[in-house]
């Protein structure tokens, strides 16, 4: 037992030069620093946008649902975003009312906005990938309402503009995309109907409330990385 002891202990002192020589000769090297991606806003994007529309003043109330495309700018100066941004959608938001009219009989009534849109500029507070921000500005509407007696019907289709105004939150969730949820309101100036036969019907102001999600790709190079 004893030789052995003393051959391990040879062994060891054979190989303990060696292995510090080995560990003199390997170079040092320092590990990699953190990458962090910093987000700027400032560009020229396009998108998809879809949502839901509805009254909450008006009887029958008007609601559905439209989906259409967005183009934008961003200018960004420290964590403040400015921009100005145009949508439009095809749309299905209507409502209708049926009743008895003496001589006619039974008529039914139904108003449709059929397309809708908006242009608008946008101020916001950008936190790296994420933008709060307000938005308001110009909006229209492409509505018709039709009536129908018997065999008999009729329809007339008028361009409401007015207003809107909301706010909204927008992530880049991958380098040169984002995802947002926005609301607006939508103030529709008053429009005469059938004005020309003899039954002109004015239409009053059309105020919806519209929620949206959208995708947007943000051309350029939004991602600038930072050691």
């Amino acid at each position: 037992m004893k030789k052995v002891l003393l051959a391990s202990a040879c062994v060891f002192a054979l190989a303990a030069p060696a292995s510090a020589a080995d560990l003199a000769a390997r170079p040092y090297t320092k590990a990699p620093v953190p990458v962090a991606s910093v987000y700027n806003w400032t560009g020229f994007y396009l998108g998809i946008v879809g949502g839901g529309a509805w009254q909450s003043d008006a009887d029958p109330k008007m609601k559905g649902g439209f989906v259409g495309g967005t183009a934008g700018y961003n200018w960004q100066t420290g964590n403040v975003v400015f921009g100005l941004e145009a949508d439009a959608a095809w749309a299905d938001v209507s409502a209708s009312v049926a009743g008895v009219v003496p001589g006619l009989g039974l008529v039914n009534v139904s108003s449709k906005t059929e397309a809708m849109g908006t242009v608008r500029g946008r101020i916001g507070w950008a936190v790296n990938n994420v933008l709060f921000y307000g938005t308001g500005g110009y909006a229209w509407i492409d509505n018709k309402i039709s009536g129908t007696a018997g065999a008999l019907t009729i329809s007339d289709s008028k361009f409401h503009s007015g207003w809107t105004v909301g706010a909204g939150v927008e992530a880049f969730f991958a380098p040169q995309w984002s995802v947002k949820g926005e609301y607006l309101y939508r103030s529709l100036g008053s429009e005469t109907y059938f004005g020309g036969i003899g039954a002109p019907g004015d239409s009053g102001t059309l105020n919806f409330h519209t929620v949206q999600v959208g995708v947007n790709y943000h051309f350029g190079a939004p991602v600038v990385a930072k050691y």
